[in-house]
């Protein structure tokens, strides 16, 4: 185990200032606007520009608030969204990266964080202001001491940067709520500055010409790291649409992207299944994908079936295999934790599937009987990750499956307001001896992602989430394997929207299957008991498990996390509590 290497903790926002001042006529943010053209409008802002602004609205923040309280940004993704961060860092207030009110469907999270947070402050835009208004007269809203329209702050407001430390708190990054209630990420000036640092430096971008081309929303940590943090460290062009406008002509992205020299991008495993299956051959014939370094796979479980369909569609494009980046992060970690090299393909290796579910990892040839294939997140860069015993503490070989833990300068500072869950996630500490090539880890502190993985030939394979582990007869099965294999197990089922989880029987733990219909199949011909019976079948065959129950329920009525994961602690209580919109040909099914 070797020393992590420096990294810059400057504050972004201190670049930012540095930029402007030595190059202040490149271009820094490109915002392609495709509600006012459907083909897109760019606008861009350089560092000067971007520069000036951030200043005017940190002094309008500031006459308002002080150092240290929070500020909630409520706008669309646009360049007012990322001057209105930066100004908020600016102001050293904290910043809270939310999202627009009109956003379809977020309503219930948008209320919770925002109570959670107790904003002072709100940025928002004209476009978004008469949406806000509206949601901040609601009854259990409290009226914050300012909106700040961010496109109409007067520009000859100008801010005098004040010291930051790395140390002080830059913004709080709220969880997707997959597993709990959303929760406040502490995350400091330097968590930020390093984690953009370790990312580039596993991309090995060249400063100044590499450009970011991003959709993901910047609430979210994936997307706000990627989008704003990483142009910032060595002044790159950035790209940004808004994800709506992604997901309603996903070829969008790829045009983005398409001519560009040196670009970088990213986005979930579903991301490249939904390009796979809506980009035409006629729009294949524009894009030319040659430049493109990296397409990082993150914040899902990773599909061989994703990256070869992905690969295969788009390798007459330019698109190169080894392209396709498989990462593994988290918002406690800012959000990067590892990553395969653009330089080569992602590893694959196949284990056994039962040594796998008593927590070993025994290679085995990938056609053999009871064979799983895992696609490797590569490797760290700036943190220490290793795998515990989550029970013992104890460090575990490579080879063996136990929780990832992870001890680096991007690590959160902990929870906002949650002094006990900070402690539980955030503090841990490693047991057992020390010595050997572990005698320089720190014992503590360490941060308990909850995630499950393995060690093997040097990479990192994350396996799943302990709380959603299926225990049934004292065996661990991996929730993503079942749910697998339910997708494929009938036409009637909507591919990659089931959910595999775990209820009280009475007598042990049983396996409930929940599977939204798949549209293409006409309701009056769906035969439930035929579709109950096929998943019953494949279940058995491929993982030895018998099936309490299987729950048809209508397209859209899986429930999902802000940033489209399933969120199976909801569908487990939305099962117990018969709140699940069924199927109307449910009856026969369970």
């Amino acid at each position: 185990m070797t020393d992590l290497p420096a990294l810059d903790r400057t504050p972004l926002i201190e670049r930012l200032a540095r930029f402007a001042k030595d190059f202040p006529d490149d271009r820094a943010y490109t915002f392609m606007d495709y509600m006012t053209d459907p083909d897109g409008v760019a606008t861009d802002v350089t560092f000067g520009e971007l520069d000036r602004r951030a200043r005017s609205i940190a002094a309008a923040i500031r006459r308002a608030t002080v150092p240290g309280r929070r500020v909630a940004l409520l706008a669309p993704q646009d360049l007012h969204y990322v001057a209105g961060f930066l100004g908020a860092m600016y102001a050293r207030v904290i910043g809270v990266p939310l999202f627009s009110p009109d956003l379809p469907g977020h309503g219930d999270r948008l209320l919770a964080v925002y109570r959670d947070a107790e904003p002072d402050v709100v940025v928002t835009t004209s476009a978004a202001l008469p949406a806000v208004e509206a949601f901040l007269a609601g009854d259990d809203v409290r009226r914050p001491a300012e909106v700040i329209v961010a496109d109409e702050v007067d520009p000859s407001l100008d801010w005098t940067p004040e010291p930051i430390d790395p140390g002080d708190v830059a913004y709080l990054q709220y969880t997707s709520g997959s597993t709990r209630t959303p929760a406040g990420v502490i995350i400091t000036h330097g968590n930020f500055a390093t984690n953009a640092e370790q990312l580039w430096r596993t991309f090995e971008g060249i400063p100044r010409e590499s450009s970011g081309v991003n959709w993901l929303p910047v609430f979210h940590d994936m997307g706000l790291v990627t989008t704003v943090a990483l142009p910032l460290v060595y002044g790159n062009p950035g790209v940004i649409m808004d994800p709506v406008a992604f997901v309603m002509r996903p070829v969008r992205w790829l045009e983005l992207l398409s001519g560009q020299k040196h670009a970088f991008t990213g986005g979930p495993n579903f991301a490249y299944e939904y390009l796979t299956a809506q980009v035409t051959e006629e729009e294949k014939k524009n894009l030319d994908l040659s430049g493109v370094q990296v397409f990082m796979n993150g914040a899902e479980p990773i599909r061989e079936s994703t990256l070869r369909g992905f690969y295969e569609a788009f390798k007459d494009c330019g698109l190169r295999p080894e392209a396709q980046v498989c990462a593994y992060g988290l918002a406690e970690a800012t959000v990067y934790v590892s990553a395969s090299s653009r330089f080569r393909e992602p590893t694959r290796a196949a284990f056994d599937h039962e040594a796998l579910r008593r927590g070993v990892a025994e290679p085995c040839a990938p056609d053999a009987p009871g064979a799983i294939q895992l696609i490797a997140c590569g490797t760290s860069y700036g943190q220490h990750v290793v795998i515990v015993d989550p029970e013992t503490g104890e460090r575990r070989p490579d080879g063996h499956v136990g929780e990832i833990w992870v001890h680096g300068p991007n690590v959160a500072a902990g929870y906002w307001g949650r002094p006990e869950a900070t402690k539980e996630t955030f503090q841990a500490e490693l047991t057992g001896d020390l010595g050997g090539e572990d005698g320089d880890l720190p014992r503590r502190p360490w941060l308990r992602t909850g995630d499950l993985g393995v060690l093997h030939g040097g990479e990192l394979f994350v396996t799943g989430r302990i709380k959603d582990l299926v225990i049934v007869d004292g065996r661990n099965h991996y929730p993503q394997d079942i749910e697998y294999t339910v997708s494929n197990a009938h036409k009637a089922i909507r591919r990659e929207y089931t959910a595999a989880v775990a209820v009280d029987t009475g007598d042990t733990e049983g396996l409930v299957v929940i599977a939204e219909r798949n549209r293409r199949v006409p309701i009056a011909l769906l035969d439930a008991a035929e579709v109950a019976q096929a998943v019953r079948t494949a279940v058995k065959q491929q993982h030895d498990l018998r099936v309490e129950d299987v729950v048809l329920i209508e397209p859209g009525g899986l429930p999902r996390t802000s940033s489209g994961k399933i969120a199976r602690s909801a569908c487990r209580q939305g099962y117990l509590d018969g709140t699940l919109p069924l199927a109307k040909a449910q009856t026969a099914a369970g």
